[in-house]
């Protein structure tokens, strides 16, 4: 089985940052899922795609992957850019776009 630990994103549907100094492991799967002949929903046979388990830190993760003898792949969060913006740079005098309606 093969698994992959990440911090997840921020979601674009909240302005903080809450569950995201979390880390997942989470199972990749092993087999396609199929179309239900009956429903039509997607499904499968891969119980493992459902497990998601939360830690406090990488190492936590890691030492239980290891533990388990799970092969792993750590996904490093990408450091987040903050520019700094005010909203009075909207109207400067040296904007290269006029503000206009």
């Amino acid at each position: 089985m093969k698994a992959r630990i990440f911090q997840p994103a921020k979601t674009a549907m909240q302005s903080g940052r809450a569950k995201t100094q979390i880390w997942v492991l989470e199972f990749e799967p092993t087999r396609r899922q199929q179309l239900d002949p009956l429903m039509g929903w997607p499904g499968g046979a891969d119980t493992m795609q459902q497990i998601r388990l939360n830690f406090g830190s990488c190492e936590d993760a890691v030492a239980h992957a290891e533990r388990h003898g799970l092969d792993f792949v750590v996904q490093e969060p990408k450091e987040r850019i903050i520019r700094p913006k005010a909203y009075a740079d909207n109207f400067a005098v040296g904007r290269r776009v006029p503000w206009s309606h």
